[in-house]
């Protein structure tokens, strides 16, 4: 019997992996239903009303249960809602969790973690359980990345994971810091309510549009596979041509090439700074009650700033060392972000980001993953060459040659193609070996 430990997309993504392979499992939910963040209704969700996804329905949904036609191009957050319960439904995943449950500890048991004990909580009663493994799929943002501002504000401050409704900027004077996707969605919500909305960047961001030609830009190109360089001088290009440079608006240009990061799927950012509708601001040098002082001498006063800083990994039930995360390091070591290099019943799901990976994609590690514990159980050879292979390469980064700028975010990023490319090689592998090793 296996633990999934998470009932967002990559813990349904689980579950259904090992059901397709006949493997017993219980999964634990915090909530009382499935979905993850994508559950506004969830109280540990950091979703907002007007959220959406940044990545197309058909680059994004799940390949054996595709989104209906009639759902929007870039789905809400309530047709993701409803999504997720259908998928469920329709593959009798629900019988198999405990909802309201919370794990509070996971530790190996046994020298080489042959089973792993599982305390969880619900509804004020505790129970402890062994299973023969666990795989971790709780999410990377649930734990808001809140640096410290340089002085004491005296307004209100908030991280945009408390962020619900564009009616809490009502008259206010707003501060935003940071511009990544969700910045940008809140900054523009912020527009339509508030008295002022500033933003406050420190470095350069790429911003795509999420329409280009009448299609998600998500569903553009990749016929033609180009070598990286060209591809990311022709893609900047494009881009530039058809949105300018974030020069143009009064933010700062990216001081690296594109992919280097997440880019911005946000248009309206640009058309709301093109109209003055959202004054730009450079870094914060310190703040004085409610002035914040800037650092190219400007001094401005606000009644709200929200912090859109993103979040830090954080696995609260178990010991970092049993991840093989090391005491200095932003992500734990393994093999494709995932394979623990010793224990081979502990698996991390999810802590993976690419552009345009999609669920599809975290569908494929799950897929990979189950078939691992089959083969396993099944004493087939390819297993152990696994198990070779991820002792060896654990640690290793897919990035397909691209220089990823160094931030804790990007730790765990990926390039989508080299890291799709290493799990069918080793589903491969796996599925067309059963040789017996006993």
């Amino acid at each position: 019997m296996y633990a999934i430990i998470g009932a967002g997309p990559m813990g349904l993504a689980c579950a259904r992996n090992l059901q397709k392979q006949g493997i017993a499992f219980t999964g634990f939910e915090l909530h009382s239903d499935v979905g993850g963040l994508w559950d506004i209704d969830n109280p540990h969700s950091t979703m907002y009303e007007t959220a959406h996804l940044i990545s197309s329905k058909r680059m994004t949904e799940f390949a054996e249960f595709p989104m209906a036609d009639s759902v929007a191009p870039y789905p809400s957050h309530q047709e993701l809602k409803t999504y997720f319960r259908n998928f469920v439904d329709h593959f009798g995943l629900r019988e198999h969790y405990e909802f309201d449950t919370r794990v509070i500890r996971v530790e190996p048991v046994g020298e080489e973690g042959e089973q792993w004990q599982i305390t969880t909580e619900h509804n004020g009663e505790q129970k402890i359980r062994t299973f023969d493994g666990v795989m971790i799929a709780n999410g990377t943002l649930h734990t808001p990345n809140k640096p410290a501002l340089p002085g004491n504000f005296e307004g209100e401050l908030m991280h945009s994971a408390d962020y619900r409704s564009p009616e809490v900027f009502r008259t206010k004077r707003v501060l935003i810091i940071g511009c990544g996707n969700s910045g940008a969605d809140i900054a523009v919500d912020a527009v339509h309510h508030a008295h002022s909305v500033d933003m406050s960047l420190r470095r350069g961001y790429y911003f795509l549009p999420k329409f280009l030609k009448g299609r998600p830009i998500d569903t553009l190109g990749g016929k033609l596979k180009l070598p990286r360089p060209i591809k990311q001088r022709l893609d900047a290009l494009l881009i530039r041509t058809v949105m300018g440079k974030p020069s143009d608006y009064g933010l700062p240009d990216p001081d690296y090439r594109m992919y280097e990061s997440h880019p911005v799927i946000n248009s309206l950012i640009l058309h709301h700074l093109g109209h003055g509708d959202i004054q730009p601001r450079r870094s914060i040098e310190r703040v004085e009650g409610k002035t914040v002082h800037f650092s190219d001498g400007e001094s401005v006063e606000y009644d709200l700033i929200l912090t859109a800083t993103g979040y830090l990994l954080d696995y609260p039930f178990i010991d970092r060392k049993h991840l093989n995360w090391p005491e200095q390091g932003d992500a734990p070591r393994l093999y494709l972000n995932m394979l623990h290099p010793y224990y081979d019943n502990l698996f991390l799901m999810g802590m993976v980001e690419a552009t345009g990976l999609g669920w599809e994609g975290r569908n494929q590690q799950a897929r990979l993953a189950a078939l691992y514990i089959r083969k396993q159980q099944d004493g087939a050879a390819g297993a152990g060459r696994i198990q070779q292979k991820k002792r060896e390469h654990a640690g290793e980064r897919l990035d397909g040659g691209y220089n990823y700028i160094k931030l804790a975010r990007m730790a765990y990023y990926v390039n989508k193609d080299a890291y799709l490319d290493a799990l069918a090689e080793d589903i491969a592998e796996l599925e067309s070996d059963s040789v017996d090793i006993g």
